[in-house]
Formats: structure tokens, C-alpha cells, sequence
């Protein structure tokens, strides 16, 4: 290895500067996913946190709130009050004619309405007597005046009247309700006497319209049962109700007798197969005997013509012989006919009138008759019944009307009755009221002059200053820290950006003063906050990466003076210490810091062995401190560091570095607007973001981290820088069980 202290030669291109490649992802983790971070809520957490970063803030404005309110307190003018009280009612048997009072009252709607009552107290027409007898002693005191300092007010629900009044002089209060008190009770007694006149005249005034009315509806309800000749419409609808319903069931059952003596007709006709007036006229013919006689004759000369025609031809006078006996005997038979029959049995054929003295077929002929008969008979029944039902139903109707309007008037009669009984009672009870004393109302409590103030209370008005000064001062701070931008612990860091925290590096405000940077880690074990933060986040990152070593790492930030450089510097040796072999790169060829921090020259170094043709290995440099520190500064500032970082001579020197050191760290230029961590992040394991708490903008650093969600990027971890509030951590415990201290990572220089 060279010892860079040769001249630094001047920088040109060289066979190392190749054309920016497409950058090869790597292989180890998929790229990180970057939750969208949640909404800037305050919880109660971070309440407490930001009340005491805001102390001073509380302080001030809670101590000017608190000032101002004092201030007030204890310069207002002393404000005294009394009162007095007022039975305005009558209370339970204290007076004898009470229950005539109350009935007067339930009657005429007398009972006294305080809201309304109050507000005619407080009226000019009954304060301005009272404002003259006051002006007496006190011109000052007005209409207005007194009453914006009067209060008039019901005590719960009984019936006393509570009257105060407020001012700075206590003998004018007690003046001024003396002079209430009096003037109110002259007014109880003018309206009480007032009000007896007024509802006796009422009264009186009300009773003779009462009793014409009541002779009115009288003599309309005598008139209406004479006009209708009613005795009781109720009882007398009644019994049209009755009459209906027997009507009705009478008439259900002829028609189900006209029913079944239709079926059995219909079936008596179809047996008989004639129709009603063949079946009289073979009833009628059945009881004549001679026509019955003559037709036994045909019917004998009949079938000796069938035996003959047997025997003989149609030409044998024996067979001529009995056809003519039979055309001698046709004519007597019509004749009879004609003699039971009447004049209609001419028409009539003459086998229709030979009937045949069948018992049988008489019967059936004689119940189709009589069926016919009782049909007829039903069916004028049904219609004489259904006749009296209409009659009926309209005599329901009209007793319906008749009752209601019978009832309307009896209503009407009764209410007018009722308000005549009523007025005729409290007619009486006010006449015996108007005899017996007025009462007015009674003053159960005097005025009294007041001793003590009733405002200001100093005790109250301090208490609520500090109230006050408290609520003003948190509310004041909790807006500063709604409005502030940056980060201030840890937790804020996790519940913003919800990506995993692997380091928190303690601040200590003497960083600045010291010349060293890098504490020894390698001669003596000098155990502190800050060597154990560095030491717990290189055993974070042996657990970020399970499935595979963790070699190469970039560290960066948002922005500059974050702590990028410095910790990449105590990170690597931290991780030196513990025994591997680490390499830490100095990638920020635009403001290199590690050369300076590690005491070492930078004549050579990263941005000369990809330009150059000039092997690694001999500008790398051991660190002075420790064996297994191995550091590759920056060299000289090239004017086109992306195209540097980006070539493929760089992706060939970090592919060398894993197969020659165990973890390889490189410091790069912060990431807001430049593009320089992105081309390396893609290259390596995994990319640390770190973020100093008091100082990184929230809306910058969730700008980066969207920049990066675009980009091939390996794993991604955050590092908490200077935490200020440890407190409750565990680094709160390292502080009391060592002695000494290391210092914390400060600011970027």
C-alpha cells in the first residue's frame, strides 16, 4: 500500500472511466416496500414529549396568561350582593275559603305563571314608582340600571320569589331592595283586589248566556222527540235491529227451501219426461171414469185388431169391422175429453189424451205438480221477505241518524249544564272570598346589608390564572410542535416512516469541542452509551440480512449535517473491534469527511482508482488504530462524481471488496437531489438511512424515501442520530452504571 505522501497528482481520465452501465441489483433482499406513513396525529406519547421539549414555551406563555389574569383579579372593584324573599301564594290551609281559591283558579285559568309574573316585576309600568322613591337618594340609579343589576328569580318550585340585587356600595343594595320589597308588595295587593273584581264581573257577565243556552238545548231536545215521536232512539233502534235480523234468517231459510224443491223438481221432470201441462192434463183425465171407461173399450178394440191382422188380411170384414168400431169410438173419447178438459183439449192430439191408468206414473205425475205448486208458493215468500228487509234496513238507517243527532244534543245539553253548575259554584266562592281579607304577599326575609363581597375571590381567580397559564402555555406548544416539520425521537421516526429503526445514537453537546472523532475501540474496552450504540447496531445488521451475510452497506441522508459521515467512520470501527475486517469508502466525492476524521492523508484514493489505472490495494490505508480498519479515502473531487459512481469499473470494485473484506461500508453524499447513494445502494446489501432528530425536515425525508421506492434498492434500515430524550430508554440505564463517557455522534461537519 502507498502512504500517500507523494505529491496528488493532477486528475484526468483513464482506462477505469467508462460509460455509465445499468447498475446490477443485488441478489441478497427484494426491494424494500415503504409503507405510506401514517397521518401527523399527536398521541398522548408524543404529547408528553413535546411538552417537554417546549418547556420554555409553556413557561413563557403560561406565565403571561397567569400574569394578565392576576392582574385582573386583583383590580376589579369588590361587588357585594343581597336579597330578599316574597310568598306569593297561599300555602295549604292557611286560609279557610283555600279550596274556593282553587277551584276559582282550576276554573278560570288563574293559576300564576311565574315566568310571566317575573317579567311583569321587572316592567316599567311597576319599576318606575319603585325608581322614584330610589332617585330619591340616588339620582344616579335609572330604569335601566337597576334592573341589568336586578335578579328576579323562582326558588325551585315552590312559591316564593327570590329578589337580589348587586353593586359596590352595600348600604344602596340595602336601600334599593327596601324600596322592591315595599313597592312589590303594593303591587300584590292592587292586582289581588284587581283580579277578584275582574273574575266576579266575569262570572256574572257568563251566566246568563250559560242558562239561555241551557233552555235553548232543552227545548230543541223535547222538539226533536216530538218530530220523530222518540221515546229512547237507542232502544227503539234496537229493536229495528232485531226485527232485521229475524227478517234476514227467515229469509235464508226459503231460499234453501226453494233450493231443494227446485232439485227435486228437476229430477221428478226428468223421470217423467213431460212438461207441466201434459202432466195436468194426465192427472185430470186419470180421475174421469167414463173417459176412462172408453179408453179401456179402444184399447180392447185395439188389440183384437192386432190379433186379427195376425189371421186375416186388411181386406177381411171382420178386421174392417173393428177399425171401424175404433173410428166410432175416437170421437167419444175427444168428447169427454173436451167435458173434463175445457176448450183447450180440442188442440190437443188425441194420443196425448189416451193417458194410461199406470198408479206409478199418476204418483210421479202428481208430486211433480204439487212441486211446482210449493215453488211458486216459495218463491213469491222469498220476495214479500226480501221486500221487508229493504224496509227494514232503511228504517236501521234512519234511527242511525236519528240516535246521532239525538246524542249530539243530549252532549251539548250536558256540557252546557255542567258550565252553568260550575259557574253558579265559583259565583260563590268569589262572593265569599270578596267578603273575607285580601291577602298579599308576604315578606319572609328582610334585606340585609351585605358584609362580604361577593366578587372578586382572590383564591378562585388565582387558581384559574393558573389554570388558564397551564391550558395556554400546552396548547401553545402542542401547536409549535403540530407546526414543526422535524423529528425528534425516536418513536416519532418509527411511527411516521414505518420502516425498521436499527440504530440510536445518544447526542452529547461536548462533540463539538473535541478534536477526536473516533474513540479507541481496540486497546481499551471502555464501555458507554455511545460504544454501545455502535455496537448494537452492528449486531442489528447481522440479524437484517438472515438469509445471507451482510457485506456491503451504504450509509447517506436526506440532507447534509445529519451524522452520515460519522457514522459510517465509528460504525466501521465498531465493527473492526468485533473482530472483522472491515473496509470503510469514502463515496462521498463531493464534501469527503472520513479522511479527516480518521487523521489521514487524501492524495490518493476512491475517484483516482476508477479513473486511473491504479490497483486498489495501494491506496487503500490501515487505520492507525486498529488492525482490522481498513479505509479507502475519496481522493481528489472529480467535476462528474455520478459518472464515477456509476461506471462499471465501480460495480467491478465492490464485487473485489466482498470477496476480500468481511463488511465494506460506504459514505455517500446525502441523497436529497443527488443521485450518487442511488447508483451504490443498488450494488450493495443494505442502504442506512440516518436521520438526525431536532433537524431532518419530515417532508424531505419522505421526498428521498419516495425517490427511492423507484429505484432497484437493496434492504432499508433507518439510524436515530442524537437522541436527546433518554430518559426512559435503555440508555438511561448505561449512564448510571458507567463511570465515564464516550462521546455521542454530532453534527456533520
Amino acid at each position: 500500500m502507498v502512504s500517500n505522501l507523494n505529491s496528488q497528482p493532477p486528475f484526468s481520465g483513464g482506462p477505469g472511466n467508462t460509460p455509465l452501465g445499468k447498475p446490477k441489483m443485488s441478489e441478497s433482499l427484494p426491494p424494500p416496500h415503504l409503507p405510506k406513513a401514517e397521518e401527523d396525529t399527536l398521541n398522548l406519547r408524543q404529547a408528553l414529549s413535546a411538552l417537554r421539549r417546549r418547556w420554555w414555551l409553556i413557561f413563557l406563555v403560561g406565565g403571561a396568561v397567569t400574569l394578565a389574569v392576576s392582574f385582573r383579579v386583583f383590580n376589579e372593584v369588590p361587588l357585594y350582593r343581597s336579597q330578599f324573599r316574597l310568598l306569593v301564594e297561599p300555602i295549604a290551609g292557611e286560609a279557610s275559603f283555600d279550596q274556593f281559591s282553587q277551584r276559582l283558579i282550576g276554573q278560570l285559568g288563574l293559576e300564576l305563571d311565574y315566568d310571566t309574573q317575573v317579567e311583569v316585576l321587572r316592567s316599567p309600568t311597576v319599576m318606575d314608582p319603585i325608581v322614584e322613591k330610589i332617585q330619591e337618594k340616588y339620582p344616579d340609579v335609572d330604569y335601566n340600571g337597576l334592573i341589568g343589576n336586578l335578579g328576579i328569580g323562582r326558588v325551585d318550585s315552590t312559591k316564593i320569589l327570590e329578589v337580589s340585587y348587586q353593586d359596590s356600595d352595600p348600604e344602596k343594595i340595602k336601600y334599593i331592595l327596601d324600596q322592591v320589597a315595599v313597592g312589590f308588595i303594593d303591587y300584590s295587593q292592587r292586582e289581588q283586589k284587581t283580579g277578584k273584581e275582574k273574575g266576579l264581573q266575569f262570572v256574572e257577565e257568563q251566566l246568563p248566556e250559560l242558562q239561555n243556552r241551557v233552555d235553548t238545548l232543552q227545548a230543541q231536545v223535547q222538539e226533536f222527540r216530538q218530530e220523530h215521536n222518540l221515546l229512547d232512539p237507542q232502544v227503539q233502534g234496537q229493536k229495528v235491529a232485531d226485527r232485521l235480523n229475524q227478517i234476514q234468517q227467515q229469509r235464508q231459510d226459503t231460499q234453501a227451501d226453494l233450493k231443494a224443491n227446485q232439485a227435486l223438481y228437476d229430477k221428478l221432470n226428468s223421470q217423467l219426461e213431460i212438461d207441466l201441462d201434459t202432466a195436468m192434463t194426465v192427472t185430470a183425465l186419470s180421475e174421469a171414469p167414463r173417459y176412462q171407461t172408453l179408453l179401456n173399450q179402444l184399447q180392447e178394440i185395439e188389440t183384437q185388431i192386432a190379433l186379427e191382422s195376425a189371421r186375416f188380411t186388411d181386406q177381411n170384414p171382420s178386421l174392417q169391422g173393428l177399425r171401424d168400431r175404433k173410428e166410432n169410438l175416437m170421437p167419444l173419447i175427444r168428447e169427454e175429453a173436451v167435458a173434463v178438459l175445457g176448450e183447450e183439449a180440442q188442440n190437443t192430439e188425441i194420443d196425448d189424451l189416451n193417458t194410461s191408468p199406470n198408479s206409478i206414473r199418476l204418483s210421479l205425475t202428481q208430486n211433480l205438480i204439487d212441486t211446482l205448486n210449493q215453488q211458486q208458493v216459495l218463491t213469491v215468500q222469498e220476495n214479500a221477505l226480501q221486500e221487508a228487509e229493504s224496509r227494514a234496513k232503511a228504517e236501521m238507517q234512519k234511527f242511525a241518524v236519528l240516535n246521532r243527532q239525538y246524542n249530539d244534543l243530549q252532549r251539548r245539553l250536558e256540557v252546557a249544564t255542567e258550565s252553568l253548575k260550575r259557574f253558579l259554584s265559583v259565583q260563590e266562592d268569589l262572593q265569599i272570598e270578596a267578603a273575607q281579607r285580601t291577602m298579599s304577599w308576604e315578606l319572609i326575609n328582610n334585606p340585609q346589608l351585605p358584609q362580604y363581597p361577593i366578587a372578586p375571590n382572590t383564591q378562585r381567580g388565582i387558581l384559574l390564572a393558573v389554570v388558564a397559564g397551564l391550558l395556554a402555555g400546552a396548547g401553545a406548544a402542542l401547536i409549535a410542535e403540530k407546526l414543526d416539520v422535524r423529528f425528534h425521537s425516536p418513536d416519532d421516526l418509527k411511527e411516521n416512516l414505518g420502516l425498521p429503526l436499527l440504530g440510536i445514537i445518544p447526542y452529547r453537546k461536548d462533540f463539538k469541542d473535541r478534536k477526536d472523532s473516533l474513540p479507541s475501540f481496540s486497546r481499551r474496552y471502555r464501555a458507554s452509551p455511545f460504544v454501545e450504540a455502535f455496537r448494537s447496531l452492528n449486531a442489528n445488521l447481522s440479524f437484517f440480512t438472515p438469509d445471507k451475510p451482510l457485506q456491503t452497506l451504504v450509509i447517506s441522508s436526506s440532507i447534509p449535517l445529519e451524522g452520515k459521515s460519522t457514522t459510517s467512520a465509528n460504525l466501521a470501527q465498531a465493527a473492526a473491534a468485533m473482530g472483522q475486517r472491515v473496509l470503510l469508502v469514502d463515496a462521498d466525492l463531493r464534501r469527503p469527511q472520513i479522511h479527516g476524521m480518521t487523521d489521514l492523508p487524501n492524495v490518493w484514493g476512491l475517484s483516482h482508482v476508477i479513473s486511473m489505472d491504479i490497483e486498489v490495494e495501494d491506496v487503500i490505508q490501515r487505520s492507525p488504530n486498529d488492525d482490522n480498519l481498513f479505509i479507502l479515502t475519496a481522493g481528489q473531487i472529480p467535476p462528474d462524481p455520478t459518472r464515477l459512481l456509476s461506471s462499471q469499473k465501480m460495480r467491478s470494485l465492490i464485487e473485489r471488496f466482498r470477496q476480500t473484506f468481511d463488511l465494506v461500508i460506504f459514505d455517500t453524499p446525502p441523497m436529497l437531489g443527488l443521485a450518487d447513494a442511488k447508483f451504490l445502494a443498488s450494488q450493495v446489501d443494505v442502504m442506512l438511512m440516518v436521520v438526525r432528530l431536532g433537524w431532518t425536515d419530515r417532508t424531505l425525508l419522505k421526498q428521498v424515501l419516495d425517490n427511492i421506492k423507484v429505484s432497484q434498492t437493496s434492504a432499508l434500515g433507518l439510524i436515530a442520530n442524537g437522541a436527546k430524550d433518554i430518559g426512559g430508554g435503555s440508555y438511561y440505564y448505561y449512564h448510571r452504571y458507567f463511570s465515564s463517557e464516550e462521546e455521542p455522534v454530532g453534527q456533520e461537519r
